[in-house]
């Protein structure tokens, strides 16, 4: 039994045995019985003092001290000779309260104050530390509780090569430290989400030989004022005390954000909480063998002083995969998954672009659910394209009744950005079309590159700009009416032409200046009273190029569908009879008729 509980039952023995004896010795003391009569004889002689009226019994006292009890009947009246004796009398309520309503009353409050004192106590740390706030929650892993390594990481070899390194720090720092070296203080790691920040954090758990404790950026805040820098105090008190050790914090965005960007200003629970963070990771107190390793997806909003070299010497971006690191990632996430022998993992990952290890990995477990829901006994590569569509395109909705009008409109549109994206140069290479609602569109164009792309110029801009107008262009020249299926084109339509203008100097007239600023979101108090540099007849001209460029863009499109006016006919038609072609389709009816310069 643990001390606490042999602690707890002692005390609530102790009550018990207090209750007990404060109930037999403040019971009433009861007399002997007496027969009415002698009652009677008794009060006629004087002889009794004192008397208590209860009910029908009746409890007196003589003069001699002696106490009796007896029964009155119900006819008799006993009040008036009593007072014609001079009896001392009173009248008690015939209600019983009973031993445990007399417990209650009296004792209730003191067991409360017990039963209080008891669980301060068991909250007790170290005689100086009341309760459990200002403990950190750090998770304590060793090399056997964590099962992931850097094997299990692909696609990121860039990044897994520099955490190996604090590892192999860890493992023999004299290698490091004979030359003078010192070992880094703290490694940020930073990348959009579901690139792997978390993962690598768990290999290096899976690595090191080291104690390794992982808490949450949130983790130090709570509603107590002084909570958060208690927490970083004794996280790091148990990270010294069990060096070599690795912190890793998750989300440290949550707790390391600017100081003083709040628009009240002042010194909050937060701001005290970095405060401390700042002080452990680089003051005067030494922090020999301890590394903190960090993630975040937002490093814009770290105070400048928690990324400085001596608390944050490194900075690890953490990419989304190229083509061939998403091959190796789809290598670790089908290792348990029975497949098929037509299925190539090359070919899935040129169809994925953009796609992050978490996308990849939910990929492959769609396509083994979708396998599973056919009864099959491996996945074949129609169900890595069938998951791949799911979640680039979304759900197929083919309950969803659209009307025969409405239907061929959809055609008109799809087919419109198809022919525009196989006719203009530099666009993405058309993958499939369909009129067959997916989420929350009616139809959708989806175009796949044939290489990973990390830049894009002003003629492949372009080009994207007239495919995003095509469909509207479309239905302008087979219906001679628009519709709102083109909201969505448009809103992309100008955010692209906007960027060309403020943020990559694409416009003629404005020429290459940055004008983008003061167009992000507000973050906190910040940016709120940051002075915009754009004057007016600046922001009248920038509206007028992007004007133009949609424009342009529109006009563009719509010549290349007059030019080829059949073909629109003729894809619209095989798109409301199949409801899905793919682009081949449309590169040969394109090869039919003169392609436009």
């Amino acid at each position: 039994m643990q001390p606490n509980s042999r602690n707890l039952i002692l005390v609530l023995a102790l009550v018990l045995g207090f209750v007990l004896v404060y109930a037999l010795t403040s019971a009433p003391p009861r007399g002997h019985e007496v027969p009415f009569s002698a009652f009677l004889n008794l009060v006629d002689g004087g002889q009794v003092t004192d008397a208590i009226i209860k009910g029908p019994q009746v409890t007196g006292k003589t003069t001699s001290g002696e106490v009796f009890v007896t029964t009155v009947p119900r006819y008799f009246a006993i009040v008036p000779m009593l007072y014609v004796k001079r009896v001392h009398f009173r009248i008690e309520s015939t209600e019983q309260n009973g031993l445990f309503y007399a417990i209650l009353s009296s004792w209730l409050p003191i067991i409360l104050i017990i039963g209080v004192w008891v669980f301060f106590m068991r909250q007790m740390q170290g005689g100086n530390k009341m309760m459990s706030f200002g403990k950190s929650k750090a998770k304590k892993s060793d090399e056997n509780s964590v099962k992931v390594t850097f094997a299990d990481v692909a696609g990121i070899e860039e990044s897994k090569a520099e955490l190996d390194e604090i590892v192999e720090f860890l493992r023999d720092p004299s290698k490091f430290e004979k030359l003078g070296g010192k070992i880094p203080t703290g490694v940020l790691l930073v990348g959009e989400p579901g690139t792997g920040k978390t993962l690598l954090a768990k290999a290096i758990a899976g690595e090191a030989g080291t104690a390794f404790l992982s808490i949450s950026g949130s983790d130090f805040v709570e509603m107590f004022v002084g909570v958060g820098a208690s927490r970083v105090r004794d996280l790091f008190a148990q990270a010294r005390a069990v060096a070599p050790c690795i912190i890793f914090i998750d989300e440290i965005d949550a707790v390391g954000r600017h100081r003083g960007a709040g628009l009240g200003g002042g010194n909050d629970e937060r701001e005290q909480t970095l405060n401390q963070l700042l002080v452990e990771m680089d003051g005067f107190g030494g922090n020999e063998g301890v590394i903190v390793v960090a993630a975040t997806n937002r490093p814009d909003v770290l105070d400048s002083a928690l990324t400085r070299p001596g608390r944050f010497d490194r900075q690890v971006v953490v990419p989304k995969p190229d083509t061939n690191g998403r091959c190796q990632i789809l290598g670790v996430h089908v290792r348990e998954i029975t497949l098929d022998p037509d299925v190539d993992l090359k070919i899935i990952a040129q169809g994925t672009p953009g796609f992050t290890g978490a996308d990849l990995a939910n990929l492959a477990n769609e396509a083994a659910l979708n396998a599973a829901r056919k009864n099959k006994k491996t996945v074949s590569m129609t169900d890595f394209e069938e998951a791949r569509d799911k979640l680039m395109l979304g759900k197929e909705r083919r309950s969803m009744v659209v009307g025969d009008q409405e239907k061929r409109t959809t055609a008109y549109h799809e087919a419109g950005h198809a022919i525009v994206a196989a006719l203009m140069e530099g666009v993405d290479p058309v993958h499939k079309v369909t009129i067959v609602p997916r989420g929350r569109a009616l139809g959708l164009t989806m175009l796949l590159p044939k290489e990973d792309r990390f830049s894009q110029n002003k003629s492949q801009l372009l080009g994207m700009l007239a495919m995003m107008m095509g469909g509207r262009a479309a239905e302008e020249l087979i219906f001679n009416h628009f519709t709102t299926g083109a909201s969505n084109d448009l809103e992309r339509a100008t955010q692209v032409a906007h960027r060309m203008v403020c943020n990559w100097g694409m416009s003629e007239k404005i020429g290459p200046i940055y004008l983008a600023v003061g167009q992000s979101e507000v973050f906190l108090g910040r940016d709120l009273m940051k002075k915009k540099r754009i004057s007016q007849s600046s922001a009248k001209l920038i509206d007028q190029e992007v004007k133009k460029i949609v424009n342009d863009a529109y006009k563009t499109a719509t010549k290349m569908l007059k030019k080829n006016i059949d073909v629109l006919h003729k894809v619209s038609e095989r798109l409301i009879e199949a409801e899905t072609i793919d682009g081949s389709y449309i590169d040969e009816a394109l090869g039919k008729v003169a392609q436009v310069s």
